[in-house]
């Protein structure tokens, strides 16, 4: 137990059941790390589990999880939008004892893809779908394109992901219309 992550376990409604999860990955051998303010499990310096809270459950997050077998048909995707990352979620202590086996195995699978190097295929930016009020601007001015073409792939999928969230046409042309600025300027969404 590292002494650094001891706060997460004493805050909070999952108290618990997530000091269960930390004994049950512990278990398992990993090294016990605070990263993005979550105990985070890793082997040989390589993220393999996370335990977050939220507010209707508690999870594990196998970033590889997306890799891994799911016999017992217990890993979920949060949104279509994430491509590694699986979460094995609980609402309460029951579940997690009940599960206890299964959760190890899962652990064990996902480290063994990482010491195999297995890595996730991940979509490139041209694999998603452009808004079309953004292509509109993307046509109009090479400048523009030229400019969103030189982001990194990280900053066009936000920029695409925020501009196709807006469930209106008129919604996304706003956005699109403010973020011209900062893309010409070579900055991501949050920049």
């Amino acid at each position: 137990m590292n002494p650094k992550v001891d706060f997460y376990f004493d805050k909070g409604k999952w108290q618990e059941e997530i000091k269960l999860l930390r004994k049950i990955v512990l278990d398992c051998g990993l090294t016990e790390e605070l990263k993005w303010g979550c105990p985070c499990y890793v082997f040989e310096d390589r993220n393999i589990v996370l335990i977050h809270v939220f507010k209707e459950y508690c999870a594990l997050l196998l970033f590889k999880g997306a890799l891994l077998q799911d016999p017992e048909g217990i890993l979920i995707q949060q949104t279509e939008n994430v491509q590694s990352a699986r979460q094995i979620r609980f609402a309460n202590t029951r579940e997690i004892t009940s599960q206890a086996a299964a959760i190890k195995s899962y652990i064990y699978e996902a480290v063994e893809v990482e010491r195999a190097g297995l890595k996730v295929p991940l979509k490139k930016t041209r694999d998603y779908a452009i808004p079309e009020e953004f292509q509109k601007q993307l046509n109009k001015s090479s400048a523009l394109k030229k400019a969103f073409e030189t982001l990194t792939p990280g900053r066009q999928r936000a920029y695409l992901f925020y501009f196709s969230q807006a469930k209106q046409s008129k919604t996304r042309e706003e956005r699109v219309e403010k973020y011209i600025p900062k893309i010409l300027e070579g900055k991501g969404l949050e920049d």
